[in-house]
């Protein structure tokens, strides 16, 4: 699809994605004469992945050789898995922040130490048995990433000249730790390719989708400020439709996870000590594969987050996992949310609407 309005030229390709919700988005940038083509993320590595990116670059004369440049909003393989195709057919430079690259690369230590990490905090998240099998049994299914590129890093900031618009590096790390954003002027303001900072109907997860993070919710909470005083007109995410006020979308996201935090505090008040699995079987019931990581890392984000501002306390327990109990009964939760979260109308965020 061709996308319009806009002082240069921009292709959106939609990806099918069968390991993780949600159709995936491909942007093609820079397929004027003289310009070099750049692609924003790439989708999974599988046949049908593949021959739709193909057959959408086809549609504009295009192929996986003709690209010039990837630039890739975060490490996951939905994101991530034709990079290295695509820069073995084409010689393409591929750019990812420098806090995901190892990951990126195929870095065999940073993978080791992700899933050390990942493994760890499923003890202490006291996930049962038979979960923690599902779940490593699905990880370890199938290899969505593809070939391994060679990766070159940017930081907040960067810039990228692909001749008709410049972009520009925003870290909005959360989600993952280098998750960046690109922003470019438009015709009625500022945009942004969002990655998974900013979705159109669900939040991105904190906490479970890149464990290495610390604070995550908190990292969450101040990119989701960010965008919001950006004022950006429009958004592009990493899947679904483009976002029409992203202001008023991460205003929406901050008071959602503001009133998780309520839930969350008032089962602790009425149930007592609690490990995350246990929260997040409140919060979300039955889980099933990537969900099995998911829901418990949304629940440890939102426990230490509460733990930072000491309204809960955390000790290791029986079982073996770490239990979090309430210690300040009435917290001025507000007061742990940006500003948008205090009782204000989304109609008073600017950008909003």
């Amino acid at each position: 699809m061709e996308v319009t309005g806009l002082p240069f030229e921009m292709k959106h390709v939609q990806l099918g994605n069968h390991a993780f919700e949600g159709l995936n988005n491909c942007y093609v940038l820079g397929t004027e004469p003289d310009a070099e083509t750049t692609l924003v993320d790439t989708g999974i590595s599988t046949d049908d992945t593949r021959a739709q990116l193909q057959e959408g670059l086809d549609e504009y004369d295009l192929s996986f050789a003709d690209v010039d440049r990837v630039l890739l909003t975060h490490h996951h393989g939905d994101h991530v898995g034709l990079a290295g195709e695509i820069q073995a057919a084409a010689g393409a430079s591929v750019h990812v922040h420098e806090g995901d690259a190892p990951l990126v690369a195929g870095d065999p230590e940073a993978e080791a130490a992700m899933r050390d990490r990942m493994e760890t905090l499923l003890d202490a998240w006291g996930m049962p048995g038979p979960y923690r099998e599902e779940l490593l049994g699905f990880l370890d299914s199938g290899d969505v990433t593809g070939l391994d590129p060679e990766v070159t890093t940017f930081v907040d900031g960067d810039r990228f000249d692909l001749g008709p618009v410049t972009l520009e590096a925003v870290h909005l790390p959360g989600h993952s730790v280098g998750l960046s954003g690109f922003r470019f002027d438009g015709p009625r303001g500022p945009e942004l390719f969002s990655g998974d900072a900013l979705l159109p109907y669900y939040t991105p997860n904190v906490g479970g989708a890149d464990v290495r993070v610390e604070s995550p919710l908190a990292n969450y909470l101040r990119t989701l400020t960010r965008i919001i005083e950006a004022g950006y007109v429009r958004a592009w995410p990493g899947h679904r439709g483009a976002i029409v006020d992203p202001s008023g979308r991460a205003a929406d996201i901050v008071v959602h996870h503001r009133d998780r935090t309520v839930r969350i505090v008032d089962y602790l008040r009425g149930a007592g000590p609690a490990d995350a699995w246990t929260v997040s079987a409140h919060l979300f019931g039955e889980l099933s594969s990537i969900h099995i990581l998911h829901g418990p890392g949304e629940a440890y984000a939102h426990l230490g987050h509460l733990e930072e501002a000491g309204v809960v306390e955390s000790a290791v327990g029986g079982s073996g996992s770490r239990e979090y109990t309430l210690v300040d009964p009435e917290p001025d939760l507000d007061a742990l949310f940006p500003e948008v979260a205090r009782g204000k109308d989304p109609s008073d965020i600017p950008g909003h609407g």
